[in-house]
């Protein structure tokens, strides 16, 4: 019986189908490949891999450009009339470079595999990307393919590797030639490369420096690479200078004396242990004849002067770069204005491109520089100015000192605590469902420490979170006054309030707390927000408070609240119910007075009864008789038997019955007993007077009962 075999691979394929899937940096487009199909997929050009390797990419153009200005660095006076070349450097340079180039030829094929949007669907959005590779191919060709192919090519390389070593009749002057010449043909292209480079960052993701001390650096590299580059130049022509001034000479010993002939072979340092070149050295002057420092020569260095007469061209690597980066930084930023030239048409066209190149960067870079740190400074420039406006205001509506000062205290409050930074316009600007995570990673551990909110579960206090506002508020500040609606409540965050009430000013009563980070105000909004019919008139407010200091807090305003309770029936558990009551400092200034009203009459219902007590000393009583105590506390009698006639019953054998005029002045001297007693009691205890202290009714309690919708 035959089997049937899977390849493995097939196997593989299907399994991956039920493999979640993960997002990944790279943007990669699915696409039909051709039967040319390159391993490479293709990239949407707006992905995170395309907008990182771009940034990459910039950087390594930035250090190809200040690596190939090196090569003008490699001839120097090795000896007495003799140039060289320097190996070491050579060899490092070459090493870089070809690394720099690998990077080049991978950017190439980076393009050749990223989408592009039509033109032609440019109308609305962001159009419609273009993924078959044959078409990013034609239209990569037809762009920009020639640039990116002659910034790829290792030129350098070539000529000092290959080209070099296959002509054996060069000299140093000769290789010093070709090479700068190479490179600054391949310059070009490569410093065009970085302008597309930028826009196409800037498309991506907007900027290409997301701080302005980056902007600024950015700008400050560039026209340190224009210095480099003037540099680099400025020493290789100073050498070329040097060669120019020994090949004169040399030609002019050549023709005056064939005996002392001059060989322009021997101006290479590779001929410098000749014998021949030995007997000329001897006796030749084109080592005086080509001296700076002798007085007498004919021969004029112009601006090159500085590099024989410092020894630039015979210096250690080090000091001879930065040398000549000094010398080219100072004479873009000066325009060469300190530049003494010669009537030689090189070293005058140098000096005015020096000038125009000077001017066009010195300028660009100022320009860009001075919008760069302005943004750094544009808030505290539009704070300042709106201070000074304000103090102008102050003085022309002549405001009192005192509140003068208040209003300086806010202004540089609200500085120091936002930076001037529009916190709601920005969250406004944001999609609900980023919004609503920004003010959860803002809010909640905050609002978490109001101990009314630790009773809610996440979904509300995500609902509470998202329509907090940021309140501030400095010294002396009045957040509601006793009357006044309350239209928010406040969960404070930071600094103390003092809450005090005169219960509607009514007189003999005052009550003050200090609220403290965790605790809030404004409850009287909560009790209006859960009845179910409530008015659209604002609840007045209990009690005034008043801020002891700088003060930070979050706020729910009253339709926000509303709403969040209208939508979640879970504040109408009990549990709520309970925490409400226990944190309201407006319950808890209830429940005070109702205990020490029913502390002060049970301490009255207590003095009567010593007073009847003491009465009761004053006489014996009847047994037909029983005594009591009136609602007020007064003693009073009564007969226990009535007649039918409606006559008390008189026992007139009795002997027990009290005489009348006795039972009178024992109640008169019962009366001014107390009255002393009172007195002394008042005068023991000033807070107990004879005004009757003010009723404080209950707080209206919010429906919690209200059935769930």
């Amino acid at each position: 019986m035959a089997k049937n075999h899977i390849h493995p691979f097939s196997t593989l394929t299907s399994l991956s189908k039920f493999r979640p899937h993960r997002p990944s940096l790279i943007s990669v487009i699915p696409t039909k490949e051709p039967s040319w199909y390159w391993p490479l997929p293709v990239f949407e050009p707006g992905g995170g891999f395309v907008a990182i390797w771009n940034r990459t990419f910039l950087v390594i153009c930035f250090f190809a450009l200040f690596l190939d200005p090196l090569y003008f660095y490699l001839p120097y006076v090795g000896g007495p009339a003799c140039l060289q070349m320097d190996i070491t450097l050579q060899v490092a340079l070459t090493t870089l470079r070809s690394l720099a180039d690998l990077s080049y030829l991978f950017h190439v094929l980076i393009k050749f595999r990223t989408a592009f949007v039509a033109p032609s669907s440019r109308v609305f959005g962001r159009g419609e990307l273009v993924k078959d590779p044959r078409e990013i191919a034609l239209r990569y060709l037809k762009s920009d393919f020639l640039i990116d192919l002659a910034a790829t090519l290792p030129l350098p390389q070539i000529v000092i590797w290959v080209i070099m070593p296959a002509v054996r009749s060069s000299t140093a002057d000769h290789a010093n030639n070709t090479l700068a010449l190479i490179v600054l043909i391949q310059y070009v292209p490569r410093l065009f490369l970085i302008f597309p480079l930028n826009r196409r960052i800037i498309k991506t993701t907007g900027v290409v420096a997301k701080t302005a001390w980056a902007g600024a650096a950015y700008n400050l590299l560039l026209y340190m690479l224009a210095s480099h580059v003037l540099g680099a130049s400025w020493y290789l022509l100073a050498v070329e200078r040097q060669h120019t001034c020994w090949k004169l000479q040399c030609l002019k010993e050549e023709t005056r004396n064939s005996m002392l002939s001059c060989d322009p072979m021997f101006l290479d340092c590779s001929t410098i242990n000749w014998p021949q070149r030995q007997t000329w050295l001897n006796v030749t002057g084109v080592l005086a004849t080509c001296d700076v420092s002798n007085p007498e020569i004919s021969f004029k260095y112009g601006m090159f002067e500085d590099a024989f007469s410092n020894e630039v061209v015979s210096a250690h690597r080090v000091e001879k770069y930065f040398y000549c980066l000094w010398w080219g930084l100072k004479n873009l930023s000066s325009y060469g204005q300190n530049l003494s030239t010669t009537t030689y048409i090189g070293e005058t066209s140098f000096c005015i491109l020096i000038c125009i190149v000077g001017l066009v960067l010195f300028s660009h870079l100022i320009g860009n520089m001075q919008s760069y740190l302005q943004s750094m400074t544009v808030r505290v420039e539009e704070w300042r100015i709106k201070r000074r406006d304000t103090e102008e205001w102050m003085r022309h509506r002549q405001l009192p000192l005192e509140l003068q000062e208040r209003v300086r205290r806010f202004v540089q409050y609200k500085w120091l605590a936002t930076r001037g930074v529009d916190e709601e316009s920005i969250l406004r600007s944001l999609p609900l469902d980023l919004r609503r995570e920004i003010q959860r990673h803002l809010c909640l551990a905050l609002v978490r420490r109001v101990p009314f909110f630790s009773q809610m579960d996440d979904q509300l206090l995500d609902a509470i979170c998202e329509r907090l506002v940021q309140s501030l508020s400095t010294l002396d500040t009045y957040i509601v006054r006793e009357g006044d609606p309350v239209n928010e409540m406040l969960f404070i965050i930071r600094g103390t309030l003092e809450s005090s009430t005169t219960n509607g000013g009514r007189s003999g009563f005052f009550n003050s707390i200090t609220l403290k980070p965790g605790d809030f105000c404004g409850e009287e909004l909560l009790t209006w927000a859960l009845m179910p019919n409530s008015s659209l008139n604002l609840p007045s407010s209990t009690r005034t408070v008043r801020c002891l200091g700088e003060v930070e807090a979050f706020a729910l305003r009253a339709e926000d609240l509303k709403f969040v309770a209208g939508q979640f029936k879970r504040l109408h558990s009990k549990k709520l119910q309970h925490a409400f009551r226990y944190y309201s400092h407006q319950w808890r200034t209830w429940g005070a007075c109702f205990i020490q009203a029913a502390w002060r009459r049970y301490k009255k219902r207590k003095l009567a009864k010593e007073l009847a007590r003491h009465e009761s000393m004053f006489y014996m009583p009847n047994p037909d008789q029983e005594y009591g105590y009136d609602d007020d506390g007064a003693y009073e009698e009564y007969h226990v038997g009535v007649a039918e006639e409606g006559t008390p019953l008189i026992d007139s054998g009795s002997n027990t019955q009290p005489h009348l005029g006795a039972t009178i002045l024992a109640s008169k001297f019962a009366k001014n007993t107390r009255r002393v007693v009172n007195q002394k009691v008042q005068a023991n205890d000033p807070a107990s007077t004879s005004l009757k202290m003010p009723k404080l009714f209950k707080p209206e309690e919010p429906d919690f009962s209200a059935d769930d919708v």
